[in-house]
């Protein structure tokens, strides 16, 4: 059965469960089994590896993702959702279940460092939802095990599709999510359709006109349970001029202040969490990097300025390009066929490469013109753009894991003793052909099987 397929069943059981429950015990004053609520459904752990399951996957060749070498004849040995250990003289224990990936490449989950589950189209909450937990699925069976939503508008769903995933109710990546941005930001001016703008009681409509209501947006947004801090110090319009200037070059108007940008790091950074930024260039790209925001996103006027406070600071630089793919044409027809911000794109990406600058992936991916569950083609383009194959898989793992929040290159980002069982495999090499990453046919979370179209068990 499908990913999705089997995720609507478990959403529609625990549904009917909550539905029975709550009104069998209707007026019963409780009697619910210690430990959980009267309306708790069966299915809640469904998507959790048992912790006495063990399982020894063969690998015909392993990603190294430290050295970035494959490494042959390995065998990973998991218990629950755990690697008990790995290696070539790694033991496979009596009575436990074997999957031979022999044939194939086992590498990592990947770990994808930007992403929108949910779509900007005004959509009630509940499918707004539904939509976000659908886009997280299709990441996973793409061999993402590992996702950080950079802004899902319209609410902190996504706090709870964390949490779910995390108790094992519904099958998901693991996740890090901002919930919503702080801004000022837009793409464009907003139209007057009602007095009161859409969702203006949501914090990404709330103007930080200062430092202090700065502090004030990112102490909100912990107490909706984020995990990181969204902000956008561009904007893309001036008036009725959009994103491209008449000389080809960008508007990049900068939002917020660096006074303000730097009060926001300090106070998340205070209060336990991290900060991204979307920046395309100018003041605002500057306000974010000497404030030292821990994931700067976009990035596409970076100078060399810029790629000296990146390394100064030691900041991780997302470059986003499946996002730019789907707007080449339209930026292409806006500038005569001068300038778009892949080009430009292009040019940071190699001019940080060069520097020595740390590159974490991250795709963009969002909706149907951005779709998720594919965004393992960039790593063609930082081929093309001056990465070894193993260089471009790198970057989905340990550094991408190292700049998440609560030091979880702990736990994931290698294949490791110790770490989580997230393990994914190709049919082919992909250090001699890295689009093979885009077929991924194996992927473990946790130690939980979520599709093998490779290995017999």
């Amino acid at each position: 059965m499908p990913i999705q397929s089997r995720s609507v069943v478990v959403f529609l059981a625990v549904i009917a469960g909550f539905s029975g429950n709550a009104l069998s015990q209707e007026g019963e004053g409780g009697g619910a089994p210690s430990g959980r609520t009267p309306s708790a459904a069966p299915e809640a752990k469904k998507f959790l590896a048992p912790p006495n399951q063990v399982v020894a996957i063969r690998a015909g060749r392993l990603f190294d993702a430290r050295s970035g070498k494959m490494v042959a004849n390995q065998v990973i040995v998991v218990r629950g959702d755990r690697i008990a250990d790995v290696g070539a003289n790694a033991q496979v224990p009596p009575g436990s279940t074997v999957i031979d990936l022999g044939g194939a490449s086992v590498l990592p989950g990947m770990i994808d460092g930007h992403v929108h589950l949910n779509l900007q189209a005004q959509i009630p909450p509940a499918k707004r939802t539904l939509v976000a937990l659908a886009n997280a699925q299709v990441d996973l069976e793409a061999g993402f095990t590992t996702v950080l939503d950079m802004d899902s508008r319209g609410g902190f769903n996504t706090v709870e599709i964390r949490d779910a995933i995390n108790s094992g109710m519904f099958l998901g990546p693991r996740m890090q999510v901002v919930g919503q941005s702080i801004n000022q930001r837009a793409t464009n001016y907003y139209p007057d359709l009602q007095s009161l703008r859409y969702y203006d009681g949501f914090t990404e409509n709330k103007n930080t006109n200062s430092p202090w209501l700065a502090r004030a947006a990112v102490r909100e947004a912990k107490l909706h349970g984020v995990d990181w801090i969204k902000i956008y110090t561009t904007q893309d319009f001036v008036g009725p001029v959009h994103m491209w200037k008449a000389d080809a070059t960008l508007v990049a108007s900068p939002s917020l202040t660096f006074e303000e940008v730097e009060a926001i790091v300090d106070e998340a950074h205070r209060l336990g969490l991290k900060v991204a930024c979307h920046t395309y260039g100018g003041e605002g790209m500057a306000s974010c990097l000497k404030a030292g925001v821990d994931s700067p996103n976009h990035l596409l006027e970076l100078d060399d300025a810029g790629v000296k406070l990146l390394l100064q600071k030691k900041l991780y630089f997302v470059p986003t390009i499946d996002d730019l793919i789907s707007l080449e044409k339209a930026d292409l027809r806006e500038t005569g066929g001068r300038n778009s911000r892949i080009k430009l794109m292009e040019q940071a990406f190699r001019k940080a490469l060069a520097a020595g600058v740390t590159i974490v992936f991250g795709s963009g991916a969002t909706s149907p013109t951005i779709p998720h569950g594919r965004q393992a083609d960039q790593f063609a383009y930082f081929v093309k753009w001056g990465m070894t194959p193993a260089q471009a898989l790198q970057t989905a793992y340990l550094p991408a894991a190292r700049m998440l929040n609560y030091g979880w290159e702990r736990d994931i980002g290698s294949i490791e003793k110790g770490k989580f069982a997230d393990i994914i495999a190709v049919a082919g090499n992909p250090l001699d052909n890295v689009a093979e990453m885009e077929k991924v046919k194996f992927v473990m979370k946790g130690g939980l099987v979520v599709r093998n179209e490779l290995g017999a068990r």
